[in-house]
């Protein structure tokens, strides 16, 4: 029995390792670096290109119910996340060199897996498609004529990572929103409000790079350039990643009127990168612009922000809730070109396809997740959208469904559809054993 995936990211890798630790022989095919990207910066496997968070751990968030489920089922780059991990209060962030290194080595160790660099024009069978935001213009071309063109696209951009030794430490200070985690987990600069209108002014007015017609690409909600959002209101950014609310200035005991988060990088805490900063800035604007934000006058910067193209599939149109495709079952769609955003989403689709494609491979039927779960109703959101207007989605609690008597407390509301979905995950597995 064997099967390829397509595609080295985070789902591919999943994938893979489901697939093979059910006994299925797996080619693992990664074009870098035969063909390179304008995002990546290694030849590794599973390297992280945006943020350096897989976001929160909390069973009262639905990325914390996500990861719970993922750990319930195995997950191997959960386990390499937490071995990498790096402080940032409640949520779970890790040194990206560390966690792609972990992956890599296990993957291209595993005696079932084997490793190509190479190109891939064709739609694999049985298989994974996990090629990411970045996908080849050859395999998309491929997409397009043998789905009916139903492939789309948007670009997704890149936050700034900023050298540690270039901040100004007197102007920032450390603490956790509401003292989460080990409470000063992150660096923040707070703005006053002329400050921080000055910088709108600026932000809004910046030259941006223009090398594609992004005009006719809309970009992803969930993650806008931070110039974008000046553009909106001037009170945007002051809602949104500049929100200040539970982040009390010690040091004058009053909350700023706006806040820039810095995130540590590394273990070491030698880089930070701007929270929620992604941006498609030509570089000298970058500078000149965010070196207005208190403590980053003199900030070397490391990566600057980027933007680059995110292509995905029409899931609603195509797939079934356990990612195969309606036309062509034997083959699986995992991570960000089925349609979700976000590390930990891509992880868990390509889980749930590695599975798919195993039980397939194994002559067994091919089990959509529970609907209470947070992978299940991923999924139902997935291939259940409205297929006219779909776009690329989180995890959610709005995702999931409905209690039938919620408490009112929205924490108490958010514990007990956790409390549910893990049972109901508990009963997949035990019925399926």
């Amino acid at each position: 029995m064997n099967a390829t995936v397509v595609g080295g990211g985070l789902a591919g890798c999943e994938a893979a390792w489901a697939l093979a630790e059910r006994g299925i022989d797996v080619t693992l095919c990664e074009m870098r670096p035969v063909v390179r990207t304008p995002a990546h910066q290694t030849d590794r496997l599973a390297e992280l290109v945006c943020s350096n968070s897989f976001k929160s751990v909390e069973l009262t968030n639905a990325h914390g119910l996500l990861k719970a489920e993922l750990r319930d089922l195995g997950s191997l780059l959960l386990q390499c996340a937490d071995l990498a991990r790096v402080p940032a209060g409640a949520a779970l962030a890790v040194d990206r060199d560390q966690f792609s290194q972990e992956v890599h080595n296990r993957v291209i160790a595993h005696p079932r897996v084997t490793v190509r660099r190479e190109e891939i024009a064709d739609l694999p069978s049985p298989g994974v498609v996990a090629t990411g935001p970045l996908t080849s213009d050859r395999l998309a071309e491929c997409i397009s004529q043998r789905l009916g063109g139903t492939a789309l696209a948007f670009y997704d951009a890149i936050a700034p990572i900023l050298s540690a030794e270039s901040l100004d430490q007197e102007r920032l200070y450390a603490l956790s929103r509401y003292g989460k985690g080990e409470g000063d987990d992150y660096l923040n600069a707070p703005l006053d409000r002329d400050a921080y209108e000055s910088f709108i002014s600026e932000l809004a007015s910046a030259d941006q790079f223009n090398g594609h017609d992004f005009d006719k690409v809309p970009y992803f909600e969930g993650c806008l350039p931070i110039e974008e959002m000046a553009r909106r209101g001037p009170e945007t950014l002051r809602f949104g990643p500049m929100k200040p609310v539970g982040l009390r200035d010690p040091r004058s005991g009053r909350e700023p009127y706006a806040v820039v988060q810095l995130r540590s990088e590394n273990a070491r805490s030698g880089s930070f990168n701007l929270v929620g900063f992604q941006n498609h800035m030509r570089f000298g604007e970058q500078q000149r612009v965010l070196r207005m934000i208190p403590g980053l006058q003199n900030a070397e910067f490391l990566r600057f922000g980027q933007v680059h193209r995110n292509t995905y599939i029409n899931g609603p149109a195509l797939l079934t809730s356990a990612l195969q495709l309606r036309t062509h079952p034997n083959i699986f769609f995992a991570g960000q070109i089925s349609g979700v955003e976000g590390y930990v989403e891509s992880i868990a689709t390509g889980l749930i396809a590695g599975l798919g494609a195993a039980a397939l491979a194994a002559s067994e039927g091919v089990r959509a997740f529970p609907r209470e779960t947070a992978m299940g109703s991923l999924c139902a959101y997935v291939s259940g959208a409205d297929p006219a207007n779909y776009q690329p989605a989180n995890i959610t609690f709005d995702l999931l469904p409905k209690l039938e008597n919620p408490p009112r407390d929205r924490k108490l509301r958010h514990a007990e559809v956790c409390r549910r979905a893990l049972a109901a995950l508990e009963q997949h597995l035990y019925s399926h054993a």
